[in-house]
């Protein structure tokens, strides 16, 4: 809106333009040339191109929340896949009912990631976090001991909408829904907010203000416990995979593309966080931030969700 300024001085009123009558027979006027330059023409449109890339980069991304669509459902035995939303950065994936212990095994060219999978016969969520390509997903049943026998098998080719959009919403790993505590907090804490940086720096001073490390629990948990972010929330206390799920479900509600990272830090097994803020990667450690682990430590990434 327009602000007013100092007051201008009178003009003298000028006389009114004389009307011109143009003879029809008369050849047409030339019209004047602009009296722009060519340089300060090029100065202009490259100002226009940055003003447009930063305006693109401050954009917020839009949240996603999986569903069970329906439109592209593969099959193979006992494994079901609902591939429909693959360009999402997701599948969703199901086994049999049964008492037998199964895993997934989801392959993207020589990397693999192995998952442990509900027993009840429900859908799950994955992440397609390695970009776009061909997706091998198998589905091994418990034999007995670690004998596991294969139990399905299909493809998936995937083009990403968006090469974040696997970190933009939950999964196996960092698991939430709209009614999830730490998602109402969020939008709480964020209300009104667009700038990436301003949301960051909000969700991190609340971790920050509010929660411990669970020192407990790091000693006692079993190896393949998945992170539990409504835990964490309750008790206001997590070990670090804890921590950095929620770190991440409360961003990436905000449309901020959050990944969890697994690997070391230093030579201790950790979890930690890379954040996507216009456009720059950002490694944040919650941990780190409540004073549980030492500063300076090379991170070493493993896998990540």
């Amino acid at each position: 809106s327009a602000r007013s300024g100092e007051p201008r001085a009178a003009r003298k009123p000028e006389r009114p333009a004389q009307p011109v009558y143009e003879d029809a027979h008369a050849a047409p006027r030339k019209k004047k040339k602009s009296k722009m330059s060519t340089p300060v023409r090029v100065v202009l449109i490259l100002l226009l191109v940055v003003v447009l890339l930063v305006g693109a980069a401050l954009a917020a991304y839009d949240a996603i929340w999986p569903r069970q669509s329906g439109t592209n459902v593969l099959t193979s035995k006992s494994l079901v896949v609902d591939a429909s939303n693959a360009s999402q950065g997701y599948i969703m994936a199901r086994g049999d009912a049964g008492n037998k212990r199964l895993k997934l095994r989801v392959t993207q060219g020589r990397y693999k990631l192995t998952y442990d999978l509900n027993t009840s016969g429900d859908y799950e969520v994955f992440p397609l976090q390695l970009g776009d390509g061909s997706y091998t997903v198998e589905l091994f049943e418990n034999v007995s001991g670690k004998k596991y026998s294969a139990e399905g098998k299909v493809s998936v080719n995937v083009k990403l909408d968006d090469p974040y959009a696997p970190f933009l919403g939950p999964n196996q790993y960092v698991n939430y829904t709209p009614d999830t505590e730490a998602v109402q907090t969020s939008y709480e804490l964020c209300a009104g907010m667009t700038d990436p940086q301003e949301i960051f720096e909000t969700v991190q001073a609340y971790i920050k203000a509010n929660y411990l490390y669970d020192y407990v629990k790091a000693e006692t948990v079993k190896s393949g416990t998945l992170p539990d972010i409504d835990g964490c929330y309750e008790s206001k206390m997590g070990i670090c995979q804890d921590l950095a799920a929620m770190a991440a479900c409360m961003l990436r509600v905000q449309g901020i593309p959050t990944r969890l990272m697994i690997g070391y830090a230093g030579k201790m097994y950790h979890a930690w966080n890379t954040v996507i803020i216009n456009g720059e990667e950002v490694l944040y450690d919650p941990t780190l931030e409540l004073s549980a682990i030492d500063s300076g430590l090379t991170y070493t990434v493993e896998r990540y969700y």
